[in-house]
């Protein structure tokens, strides 16, 4: 006879269940020692200040489910009483969905394992179990440049990817695959590290400048430099030719897949798969919120670029350097002389020189990558997208310093999102955004934080060019306010699909996961008030509903 799922998960992990007639009794343990594959950040890099209440508080950053080397495996004892919770959703139910939003599940960052196969499988497999259950439509896989093509430049190999993305499908579950080829580490959420390509590190140590640079020298190797975008640096071949080989490459792999079950290709575009400039890097202490980051145009490839630029209007003198007046990375606009509301060097006709170059060097290097992406992926029947950061602190100054560091030319006098959105509607990307779940009531004022207000701007530049619009959560959250906001946000700027951040134990306590399948459930019915008795009500019929799932038996699970 089949063991129910949740026995099977129970044996799996060593924590024994006791089923009565209102679900699970008995807690997954409240702490463990957890161990990771990948060196983990340190905790400084990991921390986020907020404000709450009036006072600023350190936040950790979120961390993807990790085995423990002994005792209980709490990754799989907490899906396991998700899965006993009452709230899965029933085929019919997933049917009725369609018309409204499709919700996918960031996979965790350290998914794969340097060994090249699916880390803490027995709980993957099972965790995939519940998301399908509870009618999430699919789920998002970094797929990492510097695993994949780690040791030899045009050797790939993608071991684990293959049985991860065999195990969505297995499930019944899309993916939206990630071009990453951005280093792993130093950014918020960021729970291991996975680094640049040896190689290509290699390079980089041999040349410094293909690195992002500061005013101050700071070398950043999250991502390589786009002043050397065309220039053939990487063992003979150019960084662009880099990435269409590892997406060609990839395309060729899973050719059986493309369509069917890998429905998107996300081309990762800079520092955590945003297309950016490093401007806000955490690691080392170097950057903390709420400060406005610093402009990263010091390597000589930029130079030489913005030289050129400078030289081509009769303004040589403008081409030495970017600003040197605009300030530190932990300022605010108001403290430096480039920022400062009134007379500030970006409402200059220099900082309006400057910043079209910078904004425009960052738009060239999307209309680059996606031209290979588009050809590469033409009729194959999946969604190209590229994601753009929510950087709503200071939103509310002139100048909005935190976006023009990151290259987004967007000020109290000019939209800077709609550039962007024209560049994907040329190629037919979707225009994914983050930072959904906020409220600007929930942020720190002084800093002038209008995340609302961010949304509905790029919502609108994304109607104005016919783009696709698709969000993501920044920060995770598992209460009803920020899937109230989610929902209102989704209906208002009629979303294509949303990913949630992340999978980890979080998501399967059962107070957070009763409600994430009730959220489930009202972004496929397009519920667009996002009312909170409609949440309620939603959420009290999820803990009435019990259904029983089989599959294999234990034993079998664990063969595998």
């Amino acid at each position: 006879m089949a063991m129910s799922l949740p026995h099977q998960i129970g044996a799996i992990s060593g924590a024994p269940l006791k089923i009565d007639a209102t679900g699970v009794s008995g807690e997954a343990p409240s702490s463990a020692t957890f161990t990771a594959v990948w060196k983990p950040a340190s905790a400084s890099n990991l921390r986020v200040s907020v404000q709450h209440g009036g006072t600023e508080v350190d936040r950790l950053s979120p961390s993807p489910p990790l085995s423990p080397r002994s005792g209980l495996r709490p990754d799989l004892s907490v899906t396991a009483q998700a899965m006993m919770s009452p709230s899965f959703v029933t085929d019919d139910e997933q049917q009725e969905r369609r018309s409204g939003v499709p919700v996918f599940v960031m996979m965790p960052l350290d998914s794969v394992t340097w060994n090249h196969a699916v880390n803490r499988k027995k709980a993957m497999n099972a965790s995939l179990q519940a998301l399908k259950s509870a009618g999430v439509e699919g789920i998002m896989m970094d797929v990492w440049w510097g695993l994949v093509e780690g040791e030899k430049p045009g050797e790939y190999n993608w071991g684990g990817y293959s049985e991860l993305l065999e195990m969505a499908k297995k499930h019944g579950l899309k993916v939206q695959a990630v071009m990453s080829f951005h280093q792993c580490g130093g950014n918020v959420g960021d729970s291991c590290t996975i680094p640049l390509p040896k190689w290509a590190v290699e390079e980089i140590d041999k040349d410094p400048d293909l690195a992002y640079t500061d005013q101050w020298g700071r070398r950043n190797y999250e991502y390589v430099s786009l002043g050397c975008d065309t220039l053939p640096v990487l063992k003979g071949r150019t960084p662009v030719q880099c990435y269409s080989d590892f997406m060609r490459a990839f395309r060729d792999a899973f050719s059986h897949l493309l369509g069917d079950t890998i429905v998107e290709i996300q081309v990762g575009m800079g520092p955590a798969g945003e297309l950016r400039y490093p401007s806000y890097p955490e690691q080392n202490g170097t950057w903390k919120f709420p400060g406005i980051g610093a402009f990263q145009c010091f390597d000589k490839y930029m130079r030489h670029s913005l030289r050129a630029a400078a030289e081509s209007i009769g303004k040589p003198e403008w081409g030495h350097s970017g600003p040197t007046d605009a300030g530190q990375y932990n300022n605010w606009p108001e403290d430096t002389n480039f920022f400062k509301k009134d007379g500030g060097g970006w409402n200059s006709q220099y900082g309006e020189f400057f910043l079209s170059w910078y904004s425009q060097m960052l738009l060239d290097h999307g209309d680059r990558i996606l031209q290979s992406a588009m050809a590469l992926y033409e009729n194959r029947a999946v969604k190209i997208s590229v994601k753009v950061a929510g950087i709503h602190w200071h939103y509310g100054t002139r100048s909005h310093a935190p976006e023009l560091t990151a290259g987004y030319y967007n000020t109290r006098f000019r939209d800077g999102y709609l550039p962007i959105a024209k560049m994907l509607s040329r190629h037919g990307a979707v225009f994914n955004f983050t930072c959904i779940e906020m409220k600007d009531n929930e942020q720190p004022q002084d800093a002038l934080c209008a995340p609302e207000k961010l949304v509905k701007q790029v919502g609108e530049a994304c109607r104005r060019a016919n783009v696709p619009l698709a969000g993501e959560n920044a920060l995770p959250r598992y209460d009803g306010g920020a899937h109230d906001q989610i929902l209102r946000t989704a209906a208002l700027d009629e979303m294509c699909a949303f990913t949630y951040l992340r999978m980890n134990p979080d998501l399967f306590q059962p107070e957070n996961w009763r409600r994430f399948v009730a959220f489930v459930k009202r972004m496929g019915e397009g519920d667009e008030n996002g009312g909170r008795k409609c949440r309620e009500e939603i959420e009290r019929e999820a803990a009435e509903r019990f259904v029983h799932l089989t599959m294999p038996s234990v034993e079998e699970a664990l063969m595998h």
